[in-house]
């Protein structure tokens, strides 16, 4: 089966760059990956340079110029099923989506922290500071709550004796190996 991706993407793109190696244009059993659309909300993301490298043009969508919030869902909707995508992949998306969106696309979020805690653009950091043992990161279904889908998949670590750098560093190595094998685990189930 060809499996049709969409990647959303903010800012720097690692996590976009990491599925486009690993995942796109690549079979593993019975599925084929393609990432079939990039979409970005800022028009000076570096994931776009990212995204070039693999001969992929960005679509690029930004949420200021629409009167709300709804508004915007409704033109990623329209994106992603015009690209025909059976799964939109939040990877360092930084949009709260309302029901416009969690309605109508099949659609998985990855986030830095063990969930349900830290939830939030500053997830890393309060994960950091906080008393907890263990850092870490999930992957969940997108739902009108943010940060508040079922969770599918989840990787910990210990954090004792890690500076901020390195904690960091941890989280964004651990974000590079559950994202691909989640999206491979989705579609090896179905």
């Amino acid at each position: 089966m060809l499996v049709k991706l969409a990647i959303l993407f903010s800012g720097n793109g690692s996590n976009l760059e990491n599925l486009l190696e690993k995942l796109h244009k690549k079979k593993f059993g019975e599925n084929e990956f393609e990432v079939v659309l990039c979409l970005c909300n800022k028009a000076d993301a570096f994931g776009i340079q990212r995204a070039k490298k693999y001969k992929l043009d960005t679509l690029i969508i930004e949420h200021s110029k629409f009167a709300s919030r709804e508004k915007f869902d409704q033109a990623l909707v329209n994106e992603i099923q015009k690209n025909e995508a059976d799964l939109a992949v939040l990877a360092g998306f930084m949009r709260i989506l309302s029901p416009v969106f969690t309605q109508n696309v099949k659609a998985i979020n990855l986030h830095p922290s063990i969930l349900p805690l830290f939830k939030g653009a500053n997830a890393i950091k309060e994960s950091f500071y906080s008393d907890m043992k263990l850092g870490g990161v999930s992957v969940h279904w997108v739902n009108e709550k943010l940060d508040g889908g079922k969770i599918i998949a989840q990787e910990a670590f210990q954090k004792e004796g890690l500076s901020f750098e390195e904690f960091e560093a941890k989280i964004h190595a651990l974000e590079h190996e559950i994202l691909p094998q989640t999206i491979m685990k989705i579609f090896s189930t179905n």
